[in-house]
This record gives C-alpha cells, structure tokens and sequence, in this order.
C-alpha cells in the first residue's frame, strides 16, 4: 500500500480530534476506557465522506511518529493513547519515573509556569518525556520551544503519582514550580 505523508498526518490529525476531543464530531461514542470498536469508527468515517481503510487506518496506527494510538490485541478496538479532554479511564497503573523528566512548552508560557508550575489544563494529565527531543517538538506547536525538567524522582518521594504510556509518555496531575528547572535558573 502506497499512501503519502500529508494524507498520513492529515488522517492522524483527525483521528486525535475524534479519539481524544470529539468522539460525537462523527457520532462515534469511546467506551469508559476510551475504546471504539475499528469497524464503528471505520463506518463513521465513511459516512461524513472520510474513506479510510482498514489497511489504511492501520498505516497511520503503525506509523505515528508519537504513537498516539493504539489497537488492542483482539485487533477490533483502537483508541487514543493519551491526551483526552473527554472523560476516559485509561487503566494505567503508577509507575517509578527516572530522576528527571522533561516537558516542552512555548516561550510564552514559562513565566505562568513559574507562578503555578505545570497544570493539565482540559486535558487528564501533564505530558512528560524522557528525551529532549520529544519535549521540543511538544513545546514548538505553538511557538519557540522551551524545555523545563521536572524533578520527577523527588515528586514520586513526596508521593505524586506518575503513569506510563505504552509510547513512553509520562504522566502526572501537576507539576508544582518547586520540582522545575527553568534553562536560566
């Protein structure tokens, strides 16, 4: 199967819009887990004229540079795998974070973060990385990129919870300005 990049992102784009945020955008309903059965979500498609294959929609499962989503073992359920701002339960069990974690976030943001420290907003967590990379990427969607570290290790000892994805994303509810190193601290 041959399919381009653009209409690659353009299908993950949407896909993180109905997995995620909108679910009724095309009349599909997440399960309390966030699941929707692929042939549901396939038919949904084909109905408001998105013509997505099986083979096709398991191209862009496969090939998410962030692995955003995930089909379940069955191969008959897929959601997203983080990132919601619709009530899901994800099942993910509390996790040992390493020393240091890091969060991407654009300039204009950072002086907020000073004052509260880093808050889910509407979504279901904080999303943490192991590697600058990721974070850098996060953190220039919507401008310059800064990356902060979050004392992760130090939280977990005060008793925060973190949570691990299956594509490594870290988890957490807030991250409060006394565990964060700023670049010019």
């Amino acid at each position: 199967m041959t399919i381009d990049e653009k209409s690659v992102r353009r299908i993950s784009k949407f896909l993180s819009l109905v997995l995620r945020h909108q679910p009724d955008k095309i009349g599909i309903q997440l399960d309390a887990a966030g699941w929707v059965e692929v042939e549901v979500l396939l038919e949904a498609l084909r109905q408001i004229g998105q013509k997505i294959s099986r083979d096709m929609l398991e191209h862009v499962v496969r090939t998410n540079d962030k692995q955003r989503f995930t089909i379940d073992e069955s191969g008959q359920r897929i959601r997203a795998t983080q990132g919601h701002s619709v009530e899901v339960e994800l099942g993910y069990e509390p996790a040992d974070p390493p020393a240091i974690l890091i969060h991407g976030t654009p300039e204009t943001v950072v002086s907020a973060i000073r004052e509260s420290g880093l808050q889910k907003m509407k979504r279901h967590h904080v999303h943490l990385h192991c590697d600058s990379s990721t974070a850098s990427a996060v953190g220039a969607r919507r401008g310059q990129p800064v990356l902060l570290k979050v004392k992760a290790q130090e939280m977990a000892k005060e008793g925060f919870l973190f949570y691990v994805t299956a594509n490594q994303v870290w988890l957490t509810d807030h991250v409060p300005p006394r565990f964060i190193e700023f670049p010019d601290d």
